[in-house]
């Protein structure tokens, strides 16, 4: 593993709520578990989560927080620094000062290209995460973990030409018991008898409550309701109390956010990086805007069907009522939405995300004979025949001619990739002067474990390592062969030639 040693600078507050927070904690419980030291920067972070890096792990340093002159920088968001940029640059470097650190993941609407040069010195990488593309980045990766209609070109011109960019829900930092739990889980189907109430961890604005009043007034009988609030939320105690007047059960701070989901039927809620939770679980959702940032998101996410948004986002109790007996009402559309949510995301983004900093798993090997028997059945399985360029079984005495050719070539380069010892797939590079062709496939059974872009990048980086003459990858890709199409245009290969072929008819 390359990474071995990566820093966060991230804040939570009532202003900037724990979005950030969460989504970086997913991140970096993740790198921990693969060796990585970690290390949060903040400048305003609640005393409980403090507790949970602690808990996880994760080292902690606090930035001065007391108030300052604060330069604006031109940004809508500067205000939640709480200091200029120049100074949170010099404050985190100083920070930082004791190593060198292979990536530094920035999380702040306040922070922007200005900030992020600064820390080149301290960094060799740094990853940026952001949700509305208003700023400039100096950033080696981009994390747009959202869907957006104009997702392809949002951040052109915002980031460096050699800029990786990771973008839409494929990329969703969740924890791993939503990718787990997904597998238990189908599309909702049938009447809600079960629904869930949770605005985020702050909800300075108390959407919770007027949420809480409106499923009491519909009064439907045997409806079970699960609400959640942080341990923070500044209207604990009406909530408390209104939950117990209404029969309704209450979670404050919970871990067990993914199982409530999976047991619910129908969520009322917010935008924002719950939104991928709940469909990544199939959660149909009744979704109202709570701050400016979450609204692109919520109404293009609504267009795809990824959830059920209002036109009127006032979040009144009359509001939350009217809509609640439409979607309740509506069988089809809780189950189309339900749908549509398991389709978008599936729960392994964080592991794309690690591939794409060089923090995978997969470890890459050359073939050899002891191989042969596996390759054999592999490549004559049905689903791997279908998207090969000759789909005939391949007989075995053909076959062991052809390994044996492939292994005595210098310009053939067949490789295995493994996985904590399992073979995950195979990749081949057959090598012309300066460029080198490449073909893939995933181990049967494996193809939709979402291995395909860590496998291929893993066997770029063991090309760059040992044929330096190799400038050039070229891929070929069988029209029909949709999944590889894919898993190249995200790897960033670019399409120079398209092939199309028909058969002629004689009369």
């Amino acid at each position: 593993m390359a990474a071995q040693n990566i820093a966060f600078r991230v804040d939570a507050s009532s202003q900037i709520g724990t979005g950030h927070f969460m989504r970086c904690l997913t991140l970096a419980d993740a790198l921990k578990q693969r060796g990585v030291q970690i290390r949060f920067v903040s400048r305003h972070m609640p005393e409980h989560l403090r507790d949970m890096l602690v808990v996880n792990g994760h080292e902690f340093m606090l930035l001065d927080s007391s108030p300052s002159d604060a330069i604006s920088d031109g940004l809508s968001h500067a205000h939640w620094l709480g200091t200029s940029q120049h100074a949170d640059a010099q404050d985190t470097a100083q920070a930082l000062s004791d190593h060198t650190w292979d990536w530094l993941v920035v999380d702040h609407y306040a922070l922007d290209f200005r900030w992020e040069s600064e820390l080149r010195q301290t960094a060799k990488n740094i990853l940026a995460i952001d949700d509305i593309a208003d700023r400039q980045h100096d950033c080696d990766a981009l994390l747009d973990q959202n869907f957006y209609a104009d997702m392809d070109t949002r951040y052109i011109d915002k980031v460096p030409s050699h800029s990786k960019l990771l973008l839409g829900p494929r990329y969703a930092l969740l924890r791993d018991e939503f990718r787990q739990l997904r597998e238990q889980v189908k599309p909702r189907s049938g009447p809600a008898k079960r629904v869930l109430v949770f605005f985020g961890g702050v909800d300075a604005d108390n959407y919770t409550g007027r949420a809480i009043e409106a499923v009491a007034n519909i009064n439907i009988p045997d409806l079970r309701v699960d609400v959640v609030i942080g341990v923070q939320h500044p209207s604990r105690e009406e909530i408390e109390g209104a939950c117990v007047k209404h029969g309704f059960n209450l979670h404050v701070q919970t871990a067990r956010m993914a199982e409530l989901m999976v047991a619910t039927d129908l969520a009322i809620g917010a935008g924002g990086a719950v939104t991928w939770e709940r469909c990544c679980l199939g959660v149909p959702a009744l979704v109202f805007v709570v701050a400016e940032n979450q609204r692109r998101l919520v109404e293009d996410a609504a267009i795809q069907g990824f959830l059920y948004a209002p036109l009127s986002r006032s979040g009144t109790t009359s509001s939350v009522e009217l809509h609640l007996k439409a979607f309740l009402d509506n069988p089809a559309l809780l189950q189309l939405v339900s749908r549509r949510g398991l389709d978008a995301v599936d729960g392994r983004g964080v592991y794309r995300v690690l591939r794409a900093i060089g923090c995978g798993s997969i470890v890459i090997r050359e073939a050899t004979q002891a191989d042969s028997e596996n390759l054999f059945l592999w490549r004559n399985h049905p689903s791997i025949r279908a998207v090969s360029r000759n789909t005939n079984p391949i007989e075995k005495p053909d076959h062991q001619a052809w390994l044996g050719a492939i292994l005595s070539s210098p310009d053939s380069l067949l490789l295995i990739g493994e996985c904590q010892g399992e073979a995950i797939g195979v990749v081949r590079f057959d090598v012309r002067a300066d460029e080198a062709e490449v073909s893939i496939y995933l181990v049967p059974g494996r193809q939709a474990q979402g291995f395909g872009s860590e496998l291929l990048l893993a066997a770029e980086q063991w090309l760059t390592k040992y044929r330096a003459d190799v400038l050039f990858i070229k891929a070929e890709v069988l029209g029909n062969n949709e999944p590889s199409q894919r898993l190249f245009h995200t790897a960033g290969y670019q399409t120079h030639a398209t092939l199309y072929t028909k058969k002629v008819h004689r009369l």
